[in-house]
């Protein structure tokens, strides 16, 4: 795969607009440009999955407070 390529540059409505080559493309539906001087820097936005990011924390060592403590229990409780 070469790392460059000769493109042209084209007006779609009122935005200039590049086509991207196919051994350039990306796997991903969205992506962010930004400029540096006089360059375009394109990167893909990669989504990761709830269970992708969970599975990078470690675990909660503390014990959960008992937020039933002090409470009628239900059978008590007249309606």
């Amino acid at each position: 795969m070469s790392t460059e390529r000769h493109v042209r540059l084209f007006r779609n409505g009122r935005n200039q607009a590049i086509r991207i080559p196919r051994e350039f493309e990306f796997d991903v539906q969205e992506a962010i440009i930004r400029r540096e001087d006089d360059r375009l820097i394109i990167e893909p936005v990669r989504r990761v999955s709830l269970l992708a990011v969970l599975a990078t924390l470690s675990p909660i060592e503390e014990k959960f407070p008992d937020v039933d403590a002090g409470l009628p229990a239900l059978d008590d409780i007249d309606l």
